[in-house]
């Protein structure tokens, strides 16, 4: 049997601060958090500390990963870091990962700066080094802090996201378990939708930069933190995001009935909601960890795959859809046989 792409293991760490909706409210009395919380479905989110950044949450989740599969350093081929948050413009989070978790020379590392599909673009890069370059193990990491992004009374991005890394490590098997497809795509007419304006060389960060400004909805941001076109990126999700499930689906001759889960990247309750009317995707064909975790970015598939696996909701042979979308536009589905 030809060698095919499996995960071996996947694993992950939060930060120990917890901002709940009561102390949001606290902060802002203005503010409806019941209102708010029933668009997002997140009543809690975890927050990076003061000193604690996307490699420091990415190096704890890639140990756990070794520990629960007995990986060893020198066990792996690549090391792939998506992160939008990355500790220096230069060098990548990789490089600081490689030397900290004692990996061989012979290791290819480097970072990718996508946001919610990370997971689905990274599973993509690890399946082709396996298949094309026969590749052994790939450990993908995904982490962002996003906290630092976030404008303290923008009501839109601070209720919603919440900081976390992920550690997934894809193994070369001959297995039943495996990748079977990806299916990848950018809508980049979307990507002012979703932004940072400053911080980069186009815009560099300057007083005028971190001037407040208020948008349509009232929500108040700068050009040096998160300006997030919600309407937009709700209609970015329930438009495309659907055409690409049933394109993945449609080539491999299946329909949703056929899957036991379908996994979204954890948006929001109400682009979930949207999604799941949209393909008419039953309440027992979804899982759903918002309501503690927040939207954790490039991290939130892997975690949501985690959990539903504890949660004893995916089983061996089971065919699962994995769906990420978000910042550029960006989106991918990957349908696997766990």
């Amino acid at each position: 049997m030809r060698p095919v792409t499996t995960i071996k293991g996947i694993e992950y760490h939060l930060p120990e601060r917890v901002v709940e909706n009561k102390q949001l409210q606290a902060d802002h009395p203005d503010w409806d958090l019941a209102a708010v919380a029933a668009k997002t479905g997140v009543l809690s989110r975890h927050v990076a500390g003061e000193g604690e950044f996307a490699s420091d949450l990415g190096y704890e989740a890639a140990r756990k990963v070794f520990s629960s599969t007995g990986t060893r350093p020198e066990d792996i081929d690549a090391l792939l870091f998506c992160t939008q948050s990355a500790d220096y413009i230069m060098p990548p989070n990789a490089t600081l990962l490689h030397a900290r978790l004692g990996l061989p020379k012979s290791v290819a590392a480097f970072d990718f700066t996508l946001a919610c599909s990370g997971f689905v673009y990274g599973a993509a890069m690890a399946h082709s080094f396996i298949d094309a370059l026969d590749y052994r193990r790939v450990l993908l990491v995904t982490a962002d802090t996003y906290s630092r992004y976030l404008h303290h009374d923008d009501r839109s991005a601070s209720t919603l996201f919440g900081d976390a890394g992920a550690a997934v490590l894809f193994e070369r098997s001959t297995s039943e378990s495996r990748i079977l497809d990806i299916l990848l795509g950018t809508d980049g007419a979307g990507g002012e939708k979703f932004i940072v304006r400053a911080g980069g060389l186009r815009v560099p960060r300057s007083p005028s930069t971190a001037q407040p400004k208020r948008d349509i909805a009232g929500n108040v941001h700068s050009d040096d933190k998160i300006c997030m076109d919600g309407p937009a990126v709700l209609n970015f999700t329930k438009t495309i995001i659907p055409s690409n499930v049933k394109a993945i689906l449609d080539r491999n001759q299946l329909s949703v009935r056929d899957l036991r889960l379908v996994l979204f990247h954890q948006a929001s309750r109400l682009a979930l909601d949207r999604l799941a009317e949209s393909l008419q995707i039953p309440s027992d064909r979804t899982f759903s960890n918002l309501a503690s975790l927040g939207n954790t970015v490039s991290a939130s598939l892997p975690i949501l795959i985690k959990d539903a696996d504890r949660a004893g909701r995916l089983k061996s042979g089971d065919l699962v859809l994995f769906v990420g979308f978000g910042v550029g536009f960006s989106f991918g589905s990957c349908l696997m046989r766990w």
